[in-house]
């Protein structure tokens, strides 16, 4: 499976890589035609400082309190944080300082900020910041993770993303779906490769994939 990974490197930068994989996979909600792994974009320092830098043209915000990472962005997300300071963007925050929060899988399925969290969320003006956005039902369950919380969305960055938008907002990301133009993504009853018997090459999720043998 791996043989078959190539790099798209972005316009903006071309040192920053989206690398994927053509194949048959299986996500917790559905079937989609290429896995885009971040593992590297994601952990290695060079790579995740340039993109945010990307990421940080992107903002034309005023404030941001906290940074809300998910899908293991955090490390872009110091190095955001460290590019909108630089650029100017406030923090209204009482140590004038930016947040960097992850939320919390729980049990049920939904996401939780624990009691020591929840003051960088209660009446910040956050940025959301994801690794991908191809449905739009991971990005609307953490809207309203951040807004139950009492947090006011500012923003939503990604490095790759199929969604234009989600509500109002414009999603920003890096890489979008112009960069890999046959990307699809299906619902489990309605897969075409399913339909065709084409095996499923692996499980996979934001921390990574598992092959089927």
């Amino acid at each position: 499976m791996e043989t078959r990974m190539y790099k798209i490197p972005a316009q903006a930068d071309r040192e920053v890589l989206l690398r994927v994989i053509p194949g048959h996979f299986a996500t917790n909600h559905s079937h989609i035609n290429y896995y885009i792994d971040l593992a590297m974009l994601k952990t290695r320092q060079k790579e995740a400082q340039a993109a945010a830098r990307i990421l940080a043209q992107y903002c034309n915000y005023t404030v941001v309190d906290t940074i809300v990472c998910v899908e293991g962005c955090a490390v872009i997300g110091a190095y955001l944080a460290e590019e909108l300071t630089n650029a100017g963007i406030m923090s209204m925050n009482r140590h004038k300082t930016i947040y960097i929060a992850s939320p919390e899988p729980h049990t049920d399925g939904q996401i939780i900020f624990r009691d020591n969290m929840q003051m960088m969320i209660r009446d910040k003006n956050v940025l959301l910041l994801l690794a991908t956005a191809t449905t739009g039902k991971t990005l609307e369950q953490n809207l309203k993770c951040i807004e139950y919380y009492g947090g006011r969305i500012q923003g939503i960055n990604a490095i790759f993303s199929a969604v234009n938008k989600a509500r109002s907002i414009e999603v920003k990301s890096i890489f979008t779906q112009k960069d890999i133009p046959d990307y699809h993504t299906y619902e489990f009853h309605n897969c075409p490769m399913c339909k065709n018997n084409q095996k499923v090459d692996a499980i996979v999720n934001t921390f990574g994939y598992s092959k089927i043998e």
